[in-house]
């Protein structure tokens, strides 16, 4: 057993080892730790699955939780927007047809199995809830209410009566991130929950192997590193960070892990567009930072325009918040306004029209000039920026090489993000899908077993969530099982093997 934690402080020389160490305390990180702490999902004896096939694979071992079935086998056949197979089977088992907007009960029923739970802890540099907590609270979320929850909790049982029967039954980043906090002390998972801390160093080394004397199990720590000495050997993952207290000093730490989980989303690192002029004062690369240029009146309705690159949701939230604050706006993207690929022409209109606002604003400005519809909105299409000046002009160049410079009094590069994972080697590209690329969950996610979500290259090192593609709540889950799934079974082949000798 692990030994409890006084204070969660972590020790720094090493003394602790961890059977499962899970680094990102997002939605991903709080599901695993859910089920890793016992809870488990089993067909409820009353309910049916709108699948006949799935019902049927589901009746055949009713008597056994999900965890402990052939996830390989239920998956197969299902169809989804995830490329994760087991991803889009506890989507289906938990939202059934919910990429049809409808709303059928999910039949599964939930059980605490304490006895079947695996130590573990959950790092984090913040609060449970991972970026949750540092989204900009009053802008609604893409996906349904319903979409981001974890299981056994309702997302509308924490939210305020007022807010119960909201439009499109969408809530706020806000709620989201206090409803993910209330989550883990609702299920008791505070005990495994280390905030504040940071990974610097994840590396693989090889330990003396656990002697059966209790009294020598102290040399567990010790490497081997004499070869021919003869000492039977295990391989561990030795786990540098540190803790950050409340006062800002940052204490080290150095413990073992038996198996690691990569949760950590994939916010860390803004994607930047690489060219002269990017690292100016007057350039950002988050919302937030343009929402504290609001607060501090740095931009206000008499500046100059803000110039916002990016034609993806987070771009759309800067633009819906300058125009609410009547701030003006030059709104430069790479592709068409009729691109299938654009995020907007993939959103049904009656469902987000905030967003097919902005849509519309792209769509009129296609000539580069404002009209009277959206006064204060210059869109630029299929234009990308040249190079940024120190007297705050932008050059922007058309696909056509036309260049067209603006002035500017603050610029958002807004085109996503990727994850840091400077804590492994070459950053983790040796994990990809492509090793010569840095790790992106659109163009190079990690390279996972598409049933236990264990890295290819890495034996005991797991991944989940946007670093292997499922950038959506509802499918992070499904890594959450399949996890869980290859530990417990691994756990008892091990038992097994151990009464046998």
């Amino acid at each position: 057993m692990m030994p409890v934690l006084e204070e969660k402080v972590l020790p720094k020389d090493g003394s602790l080892t961890v059977p499962v160490l899970i680094v990102g305390n997002g939605p991903s990180g709080i599901c695993l730790s859910y089920l890793l702490s016992g809870y488990r999902p089993y067909l409820s004896p009353a309910a049916s699955h709108p699948n006949p096939i799935l019902q049927h694979k589901l009746e055949e071992n009713q008597h056994l939780s999900i965890v402990d079935q052939d996830l390989e086998y239920l998956s197969e056949g299902l169809e989804g927007r995830s490329s994760n197979p087991v991803a889009v089977l506890f989507d289906t088992l938990l939202l059934p047809d919910g990429d049809f907007g409808l709303d059928h009960t999910s039949p599964l029923c939930w059980k605490l199995e304490s006895w079947q739970g695996i130590s573990h802890l959950v790092l984090g540099t913040g609060p449970p809830g991972g970026s949750w907590n540092a989204m900009e609270g009053s802008m609604l979320t893409l996906s349904f209410g319903s979409w981001m929850e974890l299981p056994g909790l309702k997302l509308k049982d924490c939210v305020g009566e007022k807010r119960r029967n909201l439009r499109n039954n969408r809530v706020t980043p806000a709620e989201v991130a206090a409803y993910y906090q209330h989550f883990v002390r609702e299920m008791g998972l505070e005990k495994n929950f280390v905030p504040r801390s940071c990974l610097t160093s994840l590396c693989r080394i090889n330990v003396v192997a656990e002697s059966e004397d209790a009294s020598k199990r102290g040399v567990i720590q010790e490497r081997a590193q004499e070869e021919g000495s003869g000492a039977a050997t295990r391989s561990l993952w030795e786990v540098r960070g540190y803790q950050k207290g409340s006062n800002g000093v940052q204490t080290p730490f150095l413990i073992l892990a038996e198996n690691v989980v990569l949760a950590t989303g994939t916010q860390d690192e803004p994607v930047r567009l690489g060219v002269e002029g990017e690292e100016l004062p007057y350039i950002c690369h988050s919302i937030s930072e343009f929402e504290t240029a609001i607060v501090h009146s740095r931009v206000s309705e008499c500046s100059e325009p803000v110039l916002i690159v990016g034609a993806g949701l987070t771009a759309a939230d800067a633009v819906l918040c300058a125009h609410h604050y009547g701030i003006p706006v030059l709104h430069t993207f790479r592709q068409a306004v009729t691109d299938p690929d654009l995020i907007f022409n993939q959103l049904p209109k009656v469902l987000y029209p905030e967003y097919h606002k902005v849509h519309q604003m792209m769509s009129q400005q296609n000539a580069g000039r404002d009209s009277a519809s959206y006064r204060g909105y210059t869109s630029f299409p299929q234009h990308q920026v040249s190079s940024f000046k120190l007297d705050r002009k932008c050059v922007l160049e058309r696909w056509d090489k036309c260049q067209t410079v603006v002035n500017v009094s603050m610029a958002l590069v807004l085109i996503g993000a990727n994850p840091r994972l400077t804590f492994l080697r070459d950053n983790g590209s040796y994990l990809g899908l492509n090793s010569k690329m840095p790790i992106s969950y659109r163009y190079n996610p990690l390279q996972i077993h598409p049933h236990t979500y264990e890295l290819l290259q890495e034996p005991n090192l797991f991944a989940m969530g946007p670093l292997v593609g499922d950038n959506f709540v509802r499918f992070v889950k499904g890594g959450a099982l399949g996890i869980t799934s290859c530990l417990v079974k691994r756990h008892k082949q091990q038992k097994e093997q151990v009464l046998a000798k």
